[in-house]
């Protein structure tokens, strides 16, 4: 070993990191890092792919990603099997087994299990969206968000099912399907054995054996429902909430209460054309434009009834198993879909309404 790679090798027991980039105030510990870093300012991607024709400024990225084409994925996880690229994939993968998540957000007290993604996520307190779309001008705090939402203006939906030919812009929303064909149903409840293809079903599900409340607030002796824990922390942890001026829903985030005020005022909602129901989202239009087409491609496996939307198949799905999973936070009534549930809240809001309205008039 040289005296120079001595001296190296010496600042990563120090974490001395002398070399700082001009344009970003990143550090590296020698000088060869810094300067193969700079050449991502300079926008010079020298190394290319000679499959595909994607570009890299730097040459360990390119053999990386070469990796994707040779199939070779030799790092695999002991517990599950499951095989990685690269070490640093696997590393963060078997935290997923642990629960051990140890980068932590110093605003919100939200875990990571790398750094990385806890980066990513201090974005959304920054206020800061990078990212633009060029057709509709809405913003994101990542690139890989913007492409996700742009395959929505050009109608490309890269990842179908090769049993039903159904398709997605997303690679965890086409996994998620698959497993309807599987039959497999990995996630069981621990106290009725009952199991699930999805862990988010599982979740709604284990609700049903503790009274829809178990999540407790820290803070205080308050008892709720897993989202709205998270609602009801956000004032003790003073973040801020975002409320509907219309109906006084109530959001984590600005740009959720955007799209939810899109229903109300009709700007930049997708439209049904047969009906002229309005809506916040893209995918919601597309769930309901099949009520129209008669189509009822979901059918229950028990007693055969079809339905034109998979929310519908699983409300019906209770009726046989006697599951509520849906429960009022103001009484003790339960339903079998958030639906009906919310059919239900608004008599307790008429009641609230009308108290105050009897108050102002009674003065």
């Amino acid at each position: 070993m040289t005296v120079t790679r001595l001296k190296i090798h010496q600042h990563s027991h120090t974490e001395e990191k002398p070399y700082s980039c001009d344009q970003c105030e990143m550090t590296f510990i020698d000088k060869t890092k810094l300067t193969r870093h700079q050449l991502i300012h300079s926008g010079l991607k020298p190394f290319s792919c000679d499959q595909c024709g994607k570009a890299f400024s730097q040459i360990g990225d390119l053999t990386r990603h070469q990796l994707i084409h040779s199939g070779v994925r030799p790092f695999s996880c002991d517990q599950c099997g499951k095989t990685f690229t690269r070490m640093i994939y696997l590393k963060t993968h078997q935290f997923t087994h642990s629960a051990v998540k140890p980068f932590s957000c110093d605003q919100c007290g939200a875990t990571f299990i790398d750094k990385r993604t806890l980066t990513r996520h201090q974005v959304v307190h920054s206020g800061v969206k990078p990212f633009s779309c060029d057709q509709c001008g809405k913003s994101f705090t990542q690139k890989i968000h913007l492409k996700t939402h742009q395959l929505i203006h050009s109608g490309v939906r890269p990842f179908s099912c090769d049993q039903c030919g159904k398709t997605y812009t997303r690679m965890c929303h086409l996994k998620d399907h698959q497993l309807t064909h599987s039959k497999g149903k990995p996630f069981s409840c621990d106290q009725c054995g009952k199991s699930f293809t999805l862990k988010t079903n599982l979740k709604a599900h284990q609700l049903t054996h503790s009274e829809g409340k178990p999540f407790n607030c820290d803070k205080c002796v308050k008892t709720f429902g897993e989202y709205e824990l998270l609602i009801h922390q956000c004032p003790h942890s003073g973040r801020k909430l975002y409320h509907c001026d219309v109906c006084g829903k109530v959001f984590k985030h600005q740009h959720s209460l955007k799209y939810h005020e899109r229903i109300h005022t009709g700007h930049d909602a997708y439209v049904c054309d047969h009906c002229g129901k309005l809506f916040a989202q893209y995918k919601e239009l597309k769930c309901h434009e099949v009520t129209h087409t008669g189509v009822k491609p979901y059918h229950c496996d028990q007693c055969g009834k079809g339905f034109n939307a998979t929310g519908t198949l699983k409300a019906h799905q209770h009726t046989h198993t006697g599951e509520r999973p849906y429960g009022c936070d103001k009484c003790s009534k339960r339903y079998t879909s958030s639906h009906s549930l919310k059919k239900h809240q608004r008599i307790h809001t008429r009641k609230r309404r009308h108290s105050e309205v009897c108050k102002d008039w009674c003065q």
